[in-house]
């Protein structure tokens, strides 16, 4: 290491450390901000406020009522407010969903015939709406089992013979988030998207403060040589990326008990590839960018269409067709990807070659676009 970068890297340290909002975004942020968002996006649907209108009025019917609000996956709230136009409870807001039974079901199951029980749901919310869709279905299907078992009883008691009802009967069995938590997929993703803003936005102002108050100049006068200078200024931001890797993970670990079972050293390679593409294109943004106020716009331009497709709140199997080939252009999904391999499922560099291989390929590109497009600037 020259003179001349370790001169830099003072410099550098001493700016960081001095001034405490950027020391704040780059050392606290992250941890507070994974605490808020692993708490915040959750996927799991734990009850539904539900009403009902009950046309039956039978003990059967108060009986499915009761059933259906047992486990708390439905919370029955009461009856609706108007059985007659039972749509007017979701459309106020009063109801997430209402199940109608009809007259005649006591009867209808009583003769041996089917019953049809309509189940309105606030489709506005699709998760929502695909869970209540797939609990009504599983609680009724369940609840139909007693006089199934009631009139293979009486078949068997009239024919005198064993009665059998072929089924296929699903044995299921989840591997490496058996409990299906959403915070254990989910912390993954957020670390990366924590990572790509933090470091971005602080390297992208972080040169534009420098050139704004014309000390960048000042030092570009000096016998520091191009690539002293820009390697002086990005090692700082590397090693803090690092250390907010492992104060995101840790987090991560402790609180919402996001496993880690892959290779650390392996991780460690992923987070410096991506490094490369986030504080390259913060580097990027820096030599497009007059001051830290079109910095941080610009920043945060790149950074919104990279959140939304790198498939970390949205699975990229699920979107359109012509959108998913734009994902193939995105470091973040590549990070995610080795991220939730190496934590969650133990994969190996042969598991997550093309990721790396991605990753390397754009942090290159990435850097030395900036890279080149600064020294262009400073000659």
């Amino acid at each position: 290491m020259t003179p001349a970068l370790l001169a830099v890297l003072r410099k550098e340290i001493r700016q960081i450390t001095r001034d405490p909002r950027l020391l704040a975004m780059l050392v606290l942020a992250p941890a507070l901000q994974l605490l808020i968002f692993g708490n915040a996006v959750d996927f799991e649907v734990d009850h539904v406020d539900t009403r009902v209108c009950d046309l039956d009025a039978t003990p059967q019917s108060r009986e499915l009522i009761r059933g259906l609000g047992a486990d708390g996956t439905f919370r029955v709230l009461g009856p609706a407010a108007d059985c007659g136009a039972p749509e007017k409870d979701i459309l106020a807001g009063r109801a997430q969903a209402v199940v109608v039974l009809p007259p005649g079901l006591a009867r209808n199951l009583a003769g041996d015939r089917p019953v049809e029980v309509q189940v309105l749901v606030d489709g506005a919310d699709p998760v929502l709406g695909r869970f209540a869709m797939n609990a009504s279905t599983a609680y009724f299907q369940q609840a139909s089992l007693p006089w199934l078992r009631e009139r293979m009883a009486r078949v068997r008691a009239l024919s005198g013979a064993e009665v059998q009802v072929p089924s296929i009967r699903p044995v299921l069995r989840f591997y490496y988030n058996p409990s299906l938590r959403s915070p254990v997929f989910m912390v993954p993703g957020v670390a990366a998207l924590i990572l790509l803003v933090v470091t971005t936005i602080a390297a992208a102002m972080g040169l534009s403060r420098e050139r704004e108050m014309g000390t960048l100049e000042q030092v570009m006068v000096t016998p520091v040589r191009p690539w002293e200078l820009l390697l002086g200024k990005l090692l700082p931001f590397i090693v803090l990326g690092g250390f907010d890797v492992l104060l995101v993970l840790s987090v991560g670990t402790w609180v919402f008990d996001v496993p880690a079972r892959g290779s650390m050293g392996l991780l460690a390679l992923g987070t410096l590839l991506y490094l490369m593409s986030t504080i390259g294109m913060g580097l990027f943004v820096s030599t497009i960018s007059r001051n830290q106020q079109q910095a941080f716009l610009l920043g945060f331009l790149t950074i919104m269409p990279a959140m939304l497709l790198s498939g970390v709140m949205t699975p990229i199997e699920n979107m359109p067709p012509w959108l998913q080939p734009l994902t193939w252009i995105n470091p973040v999904r590549y990070y995610v990807e080795i991220l939730r391999g190496l934590l969650l499922r133990a994969a190996t560099l042969a598991d997550l070659g093309l990721s790396f291989a991605a990753l390397a390929v754009f942090g290159s590109l990435i850097l030395g676009l900036a890279v080149g497009r600064s020294r262009k600037q400073s000659s």
